[in-house]
């Protein structure tokens, strides 16, 4: 089943699967009319958009196959419908919680463009990234690329810190580093020739930035490790696990889209140990930067 895409249908395939056996899943659900994806016909009935999304039996069987520290990032979006947001994003995320996991930390996929541009409202330019936990998340590697505008300076005066109590702690001087760790809105430029270099890769409608999926692999995950996508669409999960040293497991409804995802993971080049990704050089682990505050 490692290394290998899946055709059916998402809550159908993750039942077959042991329990506790996924390190990480990224995805994007078809979320509300944003898009029009290849349809499915179940009973003769094709539904609205072209998909059944049945939510909670996916969140549930997520939660099941999900290792002990495992992560989740859920990307997804809201259509202004009938003069209002529908709040999928939001019940959603509340859902996760309701089968267990923990909301880790609420992102923002902040685009370079809107992609729905609004009259009588502000244009819509980002989508969330629900980071959900299965307990504390075994791995948590920030990225520290945020170019510091005062890099090399040093601070006036020195550091202090309140506690719960009020009594105030003074630390000491320090020099402002080149780089600072990321916030939890993320900047990426996205759109065709953007998300990817694979031209073919836009036969799907709606395909993710690979530089966003990376960052988000780095971040919760660690060489080795699995990485599920449920409604993989044109593979770009599978692509930068592939890459980046992770096993992978992609599972799509549509047989099109498989073979779109196959043929860019056939594509792909691998990072190596002599051609090693560059910004695994801006990662630092939690427990680095823990170490770091008890100096201080």
């Amino acid at each position: 089943m490692m290394n290998k895409i899946l055709h059916g249908d998402a809550v159908e395939i993750l039942k077959q699967f042991d329990k506790n056996t996924v390190d990480m899943t990224i995805t994007s659900p078809p979320y509300d009319n944003i898009r029009r994806y290849q349809g499915n016909v179940k009973e003769g009935v094709e539904y609205e958009g072209g998909f059944s999304f049945p939510f909670f039996d996916i969140a549930r069987e997520l939660y099941r196959v999900t290792k002990k520290g495992g992560v989740v990032v859920w990307v997804v979006g809201d259509q202004v419908k009938q003069g209002g947001e529908t709040g999928s994003s939001f019940k959603q995320a509340l859902g996760f919680i309701e089968v267990g996991f923990k909301l880790y930390d609420t992102m923002i996929y902040q685009k370079n463009s809107a992609s729905f541009p609004e009259t009588g409202r502000y244009s819509q330019s980002f989508e969330y990234m629900f980071v959900l936990s299965k307990g504390k998340p075994k791995t948590v590697n920030l990225l520290r690329d945020k170019p510091n505008r005062w890099a090399g300076a040093q601070n006036f005066g020195k550091t202090s810190q309140k506690d719960v109590d009020g009594n105030i702690t003074q630390g000491g001087s320090f020099t402002v580093s080149d780089f600072g760790t990321r916030t939890n809105i993320w900047y990426v430029v996205n759109g065709y020739g953007y998300n990817t270099k694979d031209v073919y890769a836009h036969q799907h409608p709606a395909i993710f930035p690979e530089s966003m999926v990376e960052d988000h692999i780095l971040s919760w995950s660690n060489e080795g490790d699995v990485i599920l996508d449920p409604m993989c669409g044109s593979g770009t999960t599978l692509k930068m696990a592939k890459i980046n040293n992770r096993k992978y497991i992609g599972i799509d409804i549509v047989k099109d889209y498989i073979e779109l995802s196959k043929r860019r993971i056939e594509d792909s080049i691998d990072y190596t140990e002599d051609n090693k990704n560059p910004k695994l050089e801006y990662l630092v682990s939690r427990e680095e930067m823990l170490e770091k505050r008890k100096k201080k």
